[in-house]
């Protein structure tokens, strides 16, 4: 039984940072899913499949997996670096580039 501890990344259609700041602990699948031949679904009989658990803190997270006997790795979250431009910016006088329409 192995779990993985992680800051789950924001989805694909937020642009905010909205529901980042938490860690997650989810367990790793003990077995392989199955297509389910006449409708095409897929299935598992892993019910820990399904569990995940939410902490305040990363600390929080590994306590309870040490607790709880749980194998667990530690995954840290990958900071993006934003660059900081302004509208005006497109019509500098000295860009790199010519700005064309």
């Amino acid at each position: 039984m192995a779990a993985r501890i992680y800051r789950p990344a924001k989805t694909a259609m937020q642009s905010g940072k909205a529901k980042t700041d938490t860690w997650m602990l989810e367990f790793e699948p003990e077995q392989p899913r199955k297509i389910e031949p006449l409708m095409g679904y897929t299935s598992s009989r892993d019910m820990k499949s399904q569990i995940r658990l939410t902490f305040e803190t990363k600390e929080e997270a590994i306590a309870y997996a040490q607790k709880n006997a749980i194998d667990y790795v530690v995954q840290e979250p990958k900071e993006t670096r934003r660059r900081v431009v302004s509208y005006s910016e497109n019509f500098r006088f000295d860009r790199k580039q010519p700005w064309t329409h």
